[in-house]
């Protein structure tokens, strides 16, 4: 019994670091590279911009853990020179907890700074959020600009396979902001930023759906990113894929830079935990105890 409690921190830890395991796996998913934009425009870290957007991205990643959707201004354009104010906005999707959309957000600006060095503007979405910041108020402002697309590789001729993915996306369209849909072996999602009014939502929504069919035609796997909303669909299995799978893929330096830091990010948690298992077990050593 007493060997029994000397091993329970070390029984402890394991545990813990099994389940810490299970969800960093989901984080993970949630923080997979789609794309990244940046404006070739560059600003001189000694100007205002530089303090503003600081204050912004601050103001981004503290938000996400209170919200799925904000939007934020640091400065003013009132002064000399212009275009010095940051305007910028995080979108979660809305399946994630607060834990994973905080995560997902503090991710995603971590990585607009490797991507997009010393940009007046800039966007990264990945898969379970997006990031934009500008030094122009693009705000409320409709977009519908197509931004990002991809189609897999591997199509279908199978007439079931088009019925099921069409009844999906006219399904999806009728949602408001964010939508999930099945129909046997294809399911699909939609979202539209937060600050989209209804009307503008389903514009949106119907854009991003009738680009999936006409770029990406017998696909089984397709995205379509446009600047405010995005459409998606997948037959079964087909989902997660490598770059290679796809076509339309431009974004091999943003992958790489997040590949590496979802490495890094994730030795030095093991490391963490393994020094303390060790230790746990260490001390829990009867052969010690009796020295």
């Amino acid at each position: 019994m007493f060997l029994m409690k000397l091993r329970m921190p070390c029984l402890l830890l394991y545990w813990t670091l099994l389940l810490l395991a299970c969800t960093t796996k989901q984080s993970a998913e949630a923080a997979s590279f789609i794309y990244a934009g940046c404006s070739p425009n560059k600003y001189d870290p000694i100007t205002a911009f530089q303090n503003h957007l600081n204050s912004l991205l601050t103001s981004l990643v503290s938000g996400a853990s209170l919200a799925s959707y904000n939007s934020y201004t640091s400065g003013d354009d009132s002064g000399s020179p212009p275009g010095m104010a940051a305007y910028g906005l995080y979108q979660c999707r809305n399946d994630l907890s607060a834990g994973d959309c905080s995560a997902c957000v503090q991710s995603a600006v971590s990585q607009l700074g490797l991507v997009c060095p010393g940009s007046f503007a800039a966007s990264l979405q990945l898969d379970g959020c997006f990031v934009r910041y500008s030094n122009e108020d693009f705000l409320g402002k409709p977009d519908t600009t197509m931004v990002y697309r991809k189609c897999s590789t591997v199509t279908s001729g199978d007439e079931a396979f088009f019925q099921r993915r069409d009844d999906v996306l006219a399904d999806l369209q009728n949602g408001v902001s964010f939508r999930v849909s099945s129909s046997g072996t294809v399911q699909g999602v939609v979202q539209c930023l937060g600050d989209l009014n209804g009307a503008d939502c389903s514009a949106c929504l119907s854009q991003a759906v009738g680009q999936l069919k006409n770029a990406c035609g017998s696909a089984l796997a397709a995205d379509v990113y446009l600047a405010q909303c995005y459409a998606r669909y997948w037959a079964s299995g087909h989902y997660f894929h490598t770059s290679a799978d796809y076509t339309d893929g431009d974004d091999d330096i943003g992958r790489i830079v997040a590949i590496i830091v979802g490495i890094l990010a994730g030795l030095a948690l093991v490391v963490v935990f393994l020094s303390f298992l060790k230790r746990a077990c260490k001390f829990s050593d009867p052969h010690r105890l009796l020295l």
